[in-house]
């Protein structure tokens, strides 16, 4: 079940998740021209790496010039191959747009750092001592999922169903397409290669967060021309 779009119109342009996604996309360019052992200690240097954040491990002389703190945040920007980067901005596009519509640019910003830090940390939590770096938005666009399926659980996303030969697009409640997602980040949960605490952690996150970045109540939201994400 592929989201495609969903059915939940927006007043303005949402030019945070627009910039957002250009980032991503520059910095998976920029990694694409590195050579391998270049790119690798790029990974190392902007990933989260559990034991260089918890003094696990001492810090090499290459990584110190950035805190490890900091790599919360810089990791979110980085991917490990195109369809890691596709899908993820994918979802950031889907439901990414609903929320910033809803807190405006300023609260979507901090909203979609801070799940991304947050996810990151479930993440050590769940592995102090690895040295394998993680990189990826999941955890910061696992938080728009679950602030999405809080405030719009009744919208329909249009999902394509891929099954051999049945190809079919149909409408969806969010309720259910984020519901099952969740549900396959916690039976996944373990597997090698992916940072399923940090999906799960997001989400979390994202459902708990998202009550109190909302606008006060009575606030007029952005005006502009109506459009369909």
């Amino acid at each position: 079940m592929i989201p495609i779009r969903d059915e939940n119109p927006i007043q303005g342009t949402p030019y945070v998740t627009l910039g957002i996604i250009a980032l991503n996309v520059l910095v998976y360019l920029y990694q694409l021209v590195l050579p391998a052992q270049q790119e690798l200690v790029f990974v190392y240097q902007y990933g989260v790496v559990p034991a260089l954040l918890t003094g696990s491990v001492a810090v090499p002389e290459t990584l110190a010039w950035l805190p490890q703190p900091l790599t919360l945040v810089t990791s979110v920007f980085l991917h490990g191959g195109f369809f890691h980067l596709a899908g993820n901005m994918l979802y950031l596009w889907i439901f990414g747009n609903n929320i910033e519509d809803r807190l405006g640019p300023a609260r979507f910003v901090v909203f979609y750092l801070l799940g991304g830090v947050l996810a990151s940390l479930a993440h050590v939590l769940a592995g102090p001592a690895s040295q394998l770096p993680m990189i990826g938005a999941s955890g910061a666009i696992a938080a728009v999922l679950g602030a999405y399926f809080l405030l719009y659980p009744r919208a329909n996303v249009v999902v394509l169903i891929w099954f051999f030969f049945f190809v079919q697009l149909i409408r969806v409640p969010a309720v259910i397409v984020l519901g099952v997602w969740f549900l396959f980040q916690v039976l996944g949960s373990g597997g090698p290669g992916v940072a399923w605490m940090a999906h799960i952690g997001g989400f979390v996150v994202g459902l708990v967060l998202i009550r109190f970045f909302l606008p006060p109540p009575g606030r007029p939201r952005r005006r502009g021309p109506r459009i369909v994400s």
